[in-house]
């Protein structure tokens, strides 16, 4: 009975020691999953001044030429703009601008950008100039010469007949013009300023489109969007001609051509019918064709 009674005894002290252990083990589970957690301050952190390197605001990116802007003989380069456009607007040779501004790419040129567009060491004047920066771009889409309607179709016969018309022009700046196309093709669509810088006439696909004066071959390619396969030439330091939307091109750049040679033959690339689009520029401003071709 003595035995019995220690292991008894033992037994039950082992019971209350494990159960003590459990309750012990119990009330520190429930301390430490009801203690609050740490509070961190993130209010400093999140309100905290940018570093000393980003504080300083970024300064502006200045372009080249930026010291010129609005000078004459100087082009500011707006959105749209292509070199090709910056020397058909302006009078020049694409070539030269792009010599003129030591331009390494001639396809890489930024809004702001402030072109020379006037040969180093001439005299430009100042309403030349704004005429040359301001003056608003011809769509950058489509055809750059649209659908004639009722009112504004012409027959070819309608082109004024007296010569006396054409502005006058003195010394070098003389050209004696002839009709870009040897046929009888009718206008179809005449000069309007804001609508048509030149005549569209019509024709047969393949049919010769000439050189409306003697020249110099300054552009021939694709590269003007609206016009197709573009010819232009340019007669002297007043005078460009632009012969649009042809099938094939017949002449290369620099080359010199005579008036009523063949450079191109008739097309519809970049618009939705046979013609010819012809521009007479002064000056990189597109003038009334009419006012200057002899009649026929």
């Amino acid at each position: 009975m003595r035995k019995k009674t220690m292991w008894s005894v033992h037994g039950r002290t082992w019971k209350f020691l494990c159960i003590g252990v459990a309750c012990a083990l119990l009330a520190a589970c429930a301390s430490s999953r009801h203690a609050p957690a740490p509070v961190e301050d993130r209010t400093t952190a999140r309100h905290a001044p940018a570093p000393a390197a980003m504080a300083t605001a970024e300064a502006p990116k200045v372009l080249p030429g930026a010291e010129n802007a609005g000078k004459p003989g100087y082009y500011t380069v707006k959105p749209g703009d292509t070199l090709i456009r910056i020397a058909l607007e302006t009078g020049q040779n694409w070539r030269d601008i792009a010599r003129w501004n030591g331009l390494d790419n001639p396809n890489v040129i930024e809004v702001g950008q402030v072109l020379r567009v006037a040969q180093p060491g001439t005299q430009v004047a100042a309403a030349n100039n704004e005429a040359m920066s301001s003056r608003p771009l011809p769509p950058a889409s489509g055809s750059s010469a649209p659908q004639p309607s009722a009112s504004a179709a012409r027959p070819a016969t309608s082109a004024p007949a007296a010569a006396a018309a054409q502005p006058a022009a003195s010394g070098e700046d003389e050209v004696a013009w002839g009709w870009p196309i040897s046929g009888a093709g009718a206008v179809l669509a005449g000069f309007d300023e804001q609508k048509n810088k030149g005549l569209d006439i019509g024709g047969r696909a393949g049919e010769p489109v000439l050189a409306a004066a003697d020249g110099r071959v300054v552009y021939a390619g694709a590269g003007l969007r609206g016009y197709g396969n573009l010819i232009i030439l340019k007669h002297n330091n007043t005078y460009l001609t632009a012969y649009a939307h042809n099938q094939s091109l017949l002449v290369k750049e620099d080359q010199s051509v005579r008036k009523g040679q063949k450079i191109a033959e008739m097309g519809s690339t970049d618009t939705d019918r046979v013609k010819l689009h012809f521009e007479i520029r002064r000056q990189g401003k597109p003038v009334d064709p009419s006012r200057y071709l002899p009649p026929r």
